[in-house]
């Protein structure tokens, strides 16, 4: 956040909000703390507003991130909140850059980010402190219009495609217009120079002067309807020292317009020979760019494909109990509570759950699962999903912005809005390319004025209007966002949501991908497969006590217990006492027993003997099933065997990974022998095992070893912080939302070859901006110096500006049809079903 600064010796106040605080000793940690940040004069800090007045030195411009830093240092946060604001106008790199300093010197602003190809600001505000109207009148300096989005992401996408629409209708009217009125100009004027007939004809029947009439009347035409939109933005950005693209355009074309106005009118004023006419190379110059403008808004439209088929993916209506009987009703007027009726092929509209009647349900938008999914009473079902054949009442649970549709289409909005760090490099470029270019043109000007052959002026015009013209930022600007827009769409078609850029940049050079192994390798539904119990114990007894206990116990190791014991009859009896110890087992009270059920560890740490069962319990562990150990009061009783199916796909999924030449680790709580056992079944190259759930973290870090890049895979509330720790964290979408929260990229269809997918994707994506920046660089490196005339003296080549207006417009077409290629991407590995949009791949 850049506060407003003034030198002028006024010292400036900022507020910042404060979490954590809860006594005086907190008010006063926080106030030493910002007390010692740079340029801090004076600190405030109220326990009751839970805020920092922070007063800063005079004549120094505040560092409201190193206040920050030191409230986080101190133990506290700040909260800060997310918006977005749409903003027309912005045409290239240059434009990008000027509108996130005007954003970022608005007080109480944290952090701007401006994304050309979806014409969206990301901004990051103190909460509390949201200064919409300072952030509107400052994009509005700055040049440039903000739009509020609308509600919702339905009606957020509608807004920019009814916005979008309207401008291509008036870009191509304008194109139209210029064309038509171009044509006759570029026709006879550049006929006459190829076809001397031609010329003959003309000066024999209309006359030099009276064609040059005509020409004027044509172009000025152009110049000032059509290319009044240059104008508009180009020529108060030059008044505020600040030229953009648009600047560029206004001046070379209004050059070559206005030195032949003065050659057609006044030609006396020029030096002698000089007077040539250029309206042919006015006219085209505005005509060709206004094509490029055309091609670009329609490349771009089609970036943002794929949210446009998730869209597709909502109901627009549902059937809602009203007064005792069922009406159709708009989307939007469904609120949580409501009773919905779906009948045979309806679209499921919102997310809730099963009150009556059932139905097979096609989720393959979801989990990519082609069979229909029965839903009975009870059972969840998810908003976009299609019903089949039968027909169910439910109670809405999670409606508009909360449905798990609302949120992918959110999810992968925000990564195609995002910027990734390569986009740096671009940013720093831009901020000065513009001016240099207009240097650039001042110098060709004068080189050729004074070096130049006769007329002498009329070659420094030519050649400094082609270098103004041909430089034109456009493709440096589009080169990162529409990749990221097309990858990140495509991503979701393969089910693959990204939540921010910085993931799919950092995705491609993972060396090691560490995998959780419930619900991860496994399908997460362990059964129980042996119980063996200690002489003196009956094992119906044993496994009714335990089944007892485990049912107080949502882990799924203890679900399968429980189905074992309910399978065969066994009544389960109340629990008290009941104590879950994380990552070692439970304890509770049973009939007056005391039950112990866990690892070994658990049982060492009550100091029983598990050794009578070592023999059992390694076995155990060569089959791939995990030992548990159960004791009633204070005896070891029986040593449990349960055993986590692995997924169908894990093994194709692992051996993908290993083409792609990365190692593959599984990390996980199980005691080492099954863990080896399963690893050696799957091919997995390094394993962590016994590890507690805080300890998940720690592994990664070991993994990490060596400067290895790690990406770590899980489902589980536990695996939410080594999810955080990765480099990058990959969720299984069928997950908790825990853990999908804090990850960087989700798989929806749960499915782990869709790793391999992401890794493969990610490369492709980074690889394509990379083209990209390489063309729009090299483009204009070497392209500047031809049009300056560096090859006259060697070949006798110049680049006329018409020639030069077309390359422009071609360099960003170029780059956006480079960046649609990853439209066509074709994933390593298949999954049966796209996870998002349902259709085969």
């Amino acid at each position: 956040m850049n506060a407003p600064f003034n030198p002028n010796g006024v010292s400036i106040r900022q507020n910042f909000p404060i979490a954590g605080m809860t006594c005086a000793s907190c008010v006063r940690r926080v106030e030493l703390a910002i007390a010692k940040a740079p340029g801090v004069a004076a600190a405030t800090v109220n326990l009751a507003t839970e805020a920092a007045d922070v007063t800063f030195d005079v004549g120094v411009k505040p560092d409201a991130a190193g206040v920050i830093a030191a409230i986080k240092g101190a133990g506290y946060e700040v909260p800060v909140e997310a918006s977005e604001v749409e903003i027309e106008g912005m045409t290239c790199a240059s434009c990008v850059r000027r509108v996130e300093l005007a954003i970022a010197a608005v007080p109480g602003v944290l952090k701007a980010s401006v994304n050309l190809a979806t014409e969206r600001a990301t901004i990051e505000t103190l909460a509390g402190d949201a200064p919409r109207a300072a952030i509107d009148a400052a994009i509005r300096k700055a040049g440039y219009t903000p739009r509020r989005s609308a509600a919702g992401a339905a009606a957020a996408t509608n807004s920019r495609e009814e916005a979008r629409d309207r401008e291509m209708a008036h870009l191509k009217r304008d194109l139209g217009i210029a064309g038509v009125l171009t044509l006759p100009i570029f026709v006879l004027e550049m006929g006459a120079h190829a076809i001397p007939a031609l010329h003959h004809w003309l000066a024999m029947t209309l006359g030099q002067q009276p064609l040059y009439i005509v020409f004027f009347v044509l172009a000025t035409i152009v110049q000032f309807g059509p290319g009044l939109r240059f104008y508009r933005k180009g020529v108060p950005a030059l008044a505020r020292l600040a030229p953009d693209m648009n600047s560029l355009v206004v001046l070379g074309s209004t050059a070559a317009w206005a030195y032949s106005v003065v050659a057609v009118f006044s030609p006396e004023v020029l030096p002698a020979g000089t007077a040539n006419v250029y309206f042919e190379a006015s006219a085209v110059i505005i005509t060709l760019i206004l094509l490029g403008r055309v091609l670009e808004a329609k490349a771009k439209g089609r970036t943002s494909e794929a949210i446009k088929r998730l869209m597709g993916l909502q109901a627009k209506s549902a059937r809602v109990e009203r007064n005792g009987e069922f009406v159709d009703v708009a989307l939007e007027d469904v609120v949580a509570g409501d009773v919905i009726q779906v009948r045979p092929g309806d679209k499921v509209p919102v997310d809730g759950v099963v009150l009556s009647g059932s139905s097979f349900v096609d989720e393959a938008m979801i989990s990519g699962e082609p069979i229909p999914v029965i839903k009975e009473a009870g059972a969840e079902v998810i908003g976009g999903t299609i019903n089949k054949t039968g027909s169910f009442t439910y109670r809405a649970t999670k409606v508009g912005a909360d449905t798990l549709l609302a949120q992918i289409i959110r999810m992968v909005e925000t990564a195609q809005g995002s910027k990734l760090p390569i986009q740096a490099l671009v940013d720093k470029v831009t901020a000065w390319f513009v001016p240099a270019v207009m240097v650039a043109a001042a110098l060709t000007f004068a080189v050729w004025l004074v070096f130049g052959p006769q007329p002498a002026v009329a070659f420094a015009l030519v050649n400094a209007v082609a270098v103004l013209i041909i430089a034109c930022p456009c493709a440096m600007g589009l080169a990162t966002p529409t990749s990221i827009m097309v990858g990140t769409g495509r991503a979701a078609e393969l089910g693959v949501l990204f939540r921010n850029g910085g993931a799919l940049q950092s995705l491609k050079s993972v060396q090691v991908v560490a995998l959780d192994k419930t619900g991860t390798l496994t399908a997460g539904k362990p059964v129980m497969t042996d119980l063996e119990v200690v002489e003196g114990f009956e094992r119906a007894q044993v496994l009714s006590l335990v089944a007892a206990v485990e049912g107080q116990s949502e882990h799924p190791v203890a679900g399968a217990i429980v189905a074992a014991a309910q399978a065969e009859g066994l009544t389960l009896d109340e629990v008290s006492a009941f104590d879950a110890v994380p990552g070692y087992g439970v304890n509770a009270v049973v009939r007056g027993h005391r039950i112990a059920v866990g690892a070994d560890r658990h049982m060492v740490l009550l100091g029983i003997d598990v050794r009578p069962f070592a023999e059992t319990a390694a076995r155990m562990g060569e089959m791939a099933k995990t030992p548990l150990y159960a004791a009633i009061d204070g005896k070891l009783a029986a040593v449990i065997a349960v055993s986590d199916p692995i997924k169908p796909t894990t093994q194709q999924a692992i051996r993908a990974l290993h083409d792609m030449g990365l190692k593959v680790a599984m990390i996980t709580g199980d005691n080492r022998r099954t863990a080896e056992a399963i690893a050696a079944q799957l091919g997995i190259d390094e394993v962590v095992a016994e590890v507690l759930p805080d300890g998940k973290v720690e592994a990664i870090k070991r993994l990490r070893a060596g400067g290895r890049a790690v990406t770590f895979v899980g489902d589980g509330i536990n695996d939410a912080p080594a999810l955080a720790e990765a480099d990058v964290g990959v969720a299984i979408g069928t997950g908790t939302d825990v853990a999908i929260e804090s990850a960087d990229v989700v798989l929806m269809s749960g499915d782990l070859l869709g790793v391999s997918n992401a890794i493969a994707l990610s490369k492709a994506t980074i690889a394509n901006i990379r083209q990209n920046l390489f063309w729009a660089f090299a483009y204009n490196a070497s392209l500047i110096p031809v049009a300056a005339g560096v090859l006259y003296p060697i070949s006798g080549t110049l680049l006329s500006p018409m020639l030069a207006a077309g390359a422009m417009a071609l360099s960003s077409v170029f780059v956006l049809g480079n960046a649609m290629r990853l439209k066509r991407f074709k994933a390593p590995v298949r999954i049966a079903v796209d996870p998002v949009v349902g259709a085969g791949r």
